[in-house]
């Protein structure tokens, strides 16, 4: 049930902030971002090679900082992609995989996390300190931008439900779970500066395309394809609108 009276009290929000500084000391999201580098370095797939000449946006093989970048467009895609986009091209590419195996499983689970997450770790807690600064140059760029904030108000499905009835007003919750408006600049960058994540009540680590594909679960809709024009769009959409804030992730979700 979404809640927008009472607000939290100000004691209850820190409180809640206290537990989550508690829960970030020594971050289980570390020993992702280890096994993210040993895959990264894997040599796998038909082509029996690494992905370490993946480039990222910022150059064959150049990892740290590349995160601080994505979305972004890449010229030999012809398309805008985010971090897994990105990394499920590399492995096409580079070793020699279908589309279909390297995306055929992306979401893992508590006791068996998948490849993508772990790799995701890896690459973005390489740009941790750096200001978040996504493509808005290239027209494709500001296509995706425009064509991600049109779906965040975009309401469809059996419950005419839209990004905006959960995130759409200041104040709503669910249950203690404080709801940001993820449209508005300050809320932005308090949230996307800190994905991916590991969830301490699933004990797993999750990514944006997997919070993309979650919230359209949860409004009763058709669950988008992995690396779609539509969640690209709204995760490029939300991280143009944190832009500039320094990234401190992969963090701890509730």
């Amino acid at each position: 049930m979404l809640l927008s009276t009472p607000t939290l009290g100000q004691d209850s929000k820190n409180q809640i902030q206290k537990y989550r500084d508690m829960v970030a000391e020594g971050s289980p999201a570390e020993l992702f971002e280890i096994e993210g580098e040993a895959l990264w370095k894997k040599p796998q797939g038909p082509n029996n090679a690494s992905l370490e000449k993946c480039d990222l946006g910022m150059g064959a093989g150049v990892v740290k900082g590349a995160y601080a970048h994505l979305p972004r467009y890449f010229a030999d895609a012809d398309r805008v992609m985010d971090l897994e986009t990105r990394l499920a091209h590399c492995m096409v590419t580079l070793q020699g995989r279908t589309a279909k195996e390297a995306t055929a499983r992306v979401f893992g689970t508590a006791d068996r996390p998948s490849e993508m997450e772990s790799l995701s770790a890896y690459v973005a807690s390489l740009s941790r300190g750096l200001p978040m600064q996504p493509g808005m140059s290239h027209p494709k760029e500001k296509a995706a931008y425009e064509l991600g904030r049109a779906l965040y108000a975009h309401r469809a499905g059996p419950w005419d439900f839209a990004c905006t009835s959960c995130h759409g007003e200041e104040g709503k919750r669910i249950r203690m779970q404080e709801l940001p408006v993820l449209a508005n600049p300050q809320s932005a960058r308090a949230v996307i500066a800190t994905w991916p994540a590991y969830r301490v009540s699933t004990s797993q680590f999750v990514t944006l395309q997997w919070r993309m594909n979650d919230c359209y679960r949860q409004m009763r809709m058709p669950e988008p394809a992995f690396g779609s024009d539509t969640t690209v769009s709204l995760i490029h959409f939300m991280t143009v609108t944190a832009g500039g804030e320094t990234y401190r992730g992969p963090a701890i979700k509730r």
